[in-house]
């Protein structure tokens, strides 16, 4: 019994130096390496910034508006083109040319895709599945973190000088408004950040500066709008 009382005495005091080793610090959280940022942009025209330099389009932006913030920003991919519907987007993600990302999981990824769906007239049947394909797409990338995936709604052409001139304004407006109702519904149920820059787009007529010059896509200024929306949502989820 003395034998097994002196042995845990020891045992004792051993642990007591380990614990009380002011050697032996617990990490500081303020100097953990910070996470290093990297974003994927899928999406067409609206995502590609066309008709305003690649360095104010939107991704371009927020990566900016994250730097200023604090935020370890080391590089930012973007997969669109004007005139993409979702079919063509799903195409390039899976050609030769983007098989670089197929195994990278990117810190954050958003999505904007459907305009040209609705341009070209195409079923909404269609643009469900497809979306929804796209949206698992992103998941995927983000490592199935749906805090790090954010959906933009489709920004409303009508409200534009063409759109303006294009027949029926109010027809596209509608229009606009079915393909946005359908990528909300899924973002929702896939539990994704949404954010709306329609409304944003729809003060074109009233504010021309947020149009471009070729008088259909957002201007630099808009794309500042719509960072001022996506900057706290984003914040938020890498604060995580």
């Amino acid at each position: 019994m003395t034998n097994n009382l002196l042995f845990s005495f020891a045992c004792l005091q051993m642990l007591l130096v380990i614990t009380c080793n002011p050697e032996e610090k617990m990490p500081d959280p303020n100097t953990l390496t910070p996470e290093k940022i990297d974003i994927l942009c899928l999406g067409d025209s609206y995502t590609k910034g066309e008709s305003v330099p690649s360095t104010h389009n939107f991704p371009a932006q927020l990566s900016d508006s994250l730097r200023a913030a604090g935020f370890g920003v080391t590089g930012t991919r973007t997969i669109a083109q004007t005139g993409w519907r979702t079919d063509q987007l799903q195409s390039s993600i899976a050609s030769a040319a983007n098989n670089n990302i197929t195994d990278s999981i990117f810190s954050l990824v958003t999505l904007s895709i459907g305009v040209n769906n609705q341009y070209q007239h195409g079923s909404i049947d269609t643009y469900i599945m497809e979306f929804e394909d796209l949206l698992k797409t992103a998941l995927i990338r983000a490592g199935d973190r749906k805090d790090r995936v954010v959906v933009l709604s489709i920004p409303d052409w009508a409200y534009t000088p063409y759109g303006q001139n294009a027949g029926s304004p109010g027809q596209i407006s509608s229009e606009i408004d079915q393909f946005n109702a359908v990528n909300k519904s899924i973002s929702d149920r896939y539990g994704v950040h949404y954010v709306n820059v329609t409304e944003v787009s729809r003060q074109g007529l009233a504010q021309p500066g947020l149009v471009a010059s070729d008088g259909l896509h957002p201007s630099a200024q808009q794309y500042t709008e719509w960072v001022r929306l996506l900057l706290p949502v984003v914040r938020a989820a890498l604060e995580k």
